[in-house]
């Protein structure tokens, strides 16, 4: 077989010429689909992500400070009053015996109350689909966020007289700088949200691990 460009003598199975270059008749067409499709190239595809739609935020929980946190100190806050008022009756003829008992009872009392209310006015929790939002402060409100990726641990403590109203403390551990480890107090329904609050974590870090291997 000759070259049909320089006609120099090639071997039967050659398709370029060894000496000027040319492929020769047996070369065929043009080698297609080597390259990538317009679109499917992985640049074109972490260029659109942007197209991909965001997933909706749903509120999934929300709550804050239970007043049966504080079921210990209502015990013994009526275990005081009573032995206060039990020493009122037995001091009945010493003079200020009655009136010292009774108002360390209504100081107590009066004290457990604003307690109780401050703890629960002072927090707020939201959990959603992709963060963890909480609030605190009266006067003066201050919003941080944990996005729900960036959790890295959730466990919860409960005292003995906790478990038996299923109240306790929420411990969530992140990389968040602002919050690396935040505690939730006096948590109604303690196990439940926990749970929760670690399966939002484990969902939201597989689909954003599944989009990422998508691009």
């Amino acid at each position: 077989m000759n070259c049909p460009n320089c006609s120099v003598e090639l071997p039967e199975e050659a398709v370029f010429c060894h000496q000027c270059g040319e492929p020769t008749a047996q070369s065929g067409p043009p080698l297609t689909g080597l390259t990538s499709p317009p679109g499917d190239s992985p640049r074109d595809r972490l260029q659109g992500r942007s197209a991909i739609p965001d997933q909706v935020e749903e509120l999934l929980w929300s709550g804050g400070y239970s007043a049966k946190a504080m079921v210990g100190s209502w015990i013994l806050a009526v275990i005081v009053s009573l032995a206060l008022l039990a020493a009122a009756v037995l001091l009945a003829g010493t003079e200020f015996a009655i009136p010292v008992c009774l108002g360390i009872v209504v100081f107590l009392w009066v004290y457990l109350g604003l307690l109780v209310s401050y703890r629960k006015l002072n927090v707020d929790y939201q959990l959603t689909t992709q963060r963890f939002v909480h609030q605190t402060g009266i006067l003066r409100r201050v919003t941080n966020r944990i996005e729900a990726i960036d959790m890295d641990d959730v466990s919860y403590e409960q005292g003995i007289f906790e478990r038996v109203v299923n109240v306790g403390a929420i411990h969530i551990t992140s990389s968040d700088c602002s919050h690396p480890e935040l505690i939730l107090r006096g948590i109604n329904q303690v196990g439940d949200v926990a749970k929760l609050i670690d399966k939002t974590r484990h969902k939201e870090r597989l689909q954003r691990g599944l989009h990422i291997e998508a691009v």
